[in-house]
């Protein structure tokens, strides 16, 4: 049935030239993923990652670029910060929030406004990234006193940026979907054949059939929540008629951004612990012998655990308090003459809007902070370092880019059986 579904897809030439369209382009990303940066040192960085495992999430949410310090190292980061500091600012600068009133025209340039976001930051990021790494690792992976050297490698590693952006934007033009989320999912799709070999490798056949069932079975729950929503009845008025439609409020409406925060800020103490353990300061030393005790995301304590669950949690109501403006909502389904049966427009439905909001975020933070802490939880219970065949956290994100494109897939067959029989 499968093989059926796919020989029909691909039996629409237009959709046939898209998806090969894509792939290729993905493959562009998978080649400058290994193409390091001139006159670096990868061996000592290799060496650096395999000893220090917090470092390999970084190298995931960088595209797997850290490894061979490649010219694409920080992967679409500063582009995604760009896309949540605008998002935040639209609390602040109330005509940012305006320009998502004006539909496309309005969309476009709030992503120009985030791909120039995106440039300075790159630059700064990619500083902050080249010194980081060197006095982590080591040895030296760049000469670091030769300014010359530092700005050429700031130069390319922005640039492997931008080009990445380029590449996602591209990729949205080809249609199959968004540029930037397959991007994202490559980069995490990427791990999936390393994680298998290891655990083939290791011989622990018992162990990788119980994760190969447990990551299905978490796939399945992540399914049914992503899809999950609330569906608002909402009653339109009109000349001679009323119109029954709803208004859906998603259980997650924060997506991953909650964790993606969260993680920022514990991962930060091992940073600090790092830096304070090259030091010759007995002060510094037990500062970070006191953060790498608590904090440490190789061996998580309890309390690690139980801040990195509310951090994720308070993010997501901080998020969805921003990006979800309630009094926008209500505005909008009043000049369209609707209204919700039994509340008042206006001030009453926005009230309603933001206490389903918030009961609704209160199940999805939990689901989301839940899922975080999830391969930390398992390491308490069985003594040892178990996570899934792809990360419970990243499995979100796959799950809703993978939704998206089947929606996609199925709307550009009807479109195309339907063109058949015009």
């Amino acid at each position: 049935m499968i093989l059926n579904h796919m020989k029909s897809i691909f039996a629409v030439k237009d959709l046939r030239k898209k998806i090969i369209a894509t792939l290729l382009l993905v493959l562009v990303y998978k080649i400058l993923s290994v193409v390091p940066v001139p006159g670096v040192n990868t061996a000592g960085l290799e060496a650096m990652i395999s000893q220090q495992k917090w470092l390999s999430f970084f190298s995931a949410l960088m595209g797997w670029g850290l490894e061979n310090f490649s010219i694409i190292l920080m992967g679409l980061s500063p582009y995604i910060n760009a896309s949540i500091i605008i998002q935040l600012l639209w609390v602040i600068i109330p005509k940012i929030g305006d320009l998502q009133k004006e539909g496309e025209t309005g969309q476009k340039k709030i992503n120009k406004a985030t791909r120039l976001l995106a440039l300075p930051l790159a630059f700064i990021q990619s500083y902050g990234m080249i010194f980081l790494l060197n006095s982590l690792v080591w040895g030296t992976i760049i000469d670091i006193t030769n300014m010359n050297t530092v700005m050429s490698a700031m130069l390319v590693v922005t640039a492997g940026t931008i080009f990445l952006m380029w590449l996602g934007e591209v990729m949205t033009e080809y249609w199959i979907g968004n540029g930037i989320s397959i991007i994202i999912t490559a980069w995490v799709l990427s791990w999936v054949p390393w994680q298998i070999m290891t655990y083939i490798s290791n011989g622990n056949y018992p162990l990788f059939a119980w994760i190969f069932i447990a990551t299905l079975a978490i796939i399945y729950v992540i399914i049914k929540f992503t899809e999950g929503n609330r569906r608002i009845p909402i009653i339109y008025t009109r000349t001679w008629r009323e119109e029954k439609s709803y208004f859906p409020i998603r259980i997650n409406q924060a997506g991953m951004v909650p964790i993606i925060f969260a993680v920022s800020i514990v991962t930060f103490p091992s940073i600090l612990w790092q830096i304070f353990n090259n030091t010759t300061s007995a002060k510094l030393s037990s500062i970070g012998d006191f953060l790498i005790k608590y904090f440490s995301m190789t061996n998580p304590s309890w309390v690690f655990i139980i801040i990195y669950f509310l951090l994720v949690l308070a993010f997501s109501f901080f998020y969805v308090s921003v990006t979800f403006n309630t009094e926008n909502v209500a505005e909008s389904i009043q000049k369209r003459g609707g209204y919700i049966p039994w509340i008042r427009p206006w001030l009453e439905t926005a009230e309603y809007l933001g206490k389903v909001s918030n009961h609704l975020n209160l199940f999805g933070g939990w689901f989301l902070a839940l899922i975080a802490v999830l391969p930390y939880l398992l390491w308490k219970i069985m003594g040892q370092s178990v996570d899934f065949i792809i990360s419970a956290s990243w499995l979100i994100i796959i799950v809703s880019v993978v939704l998206d494109l089947v929606r996609k897939v199925d709307s550009e067959m009807k479109m195309f059986d339907y063109n058949k029989y015009k």
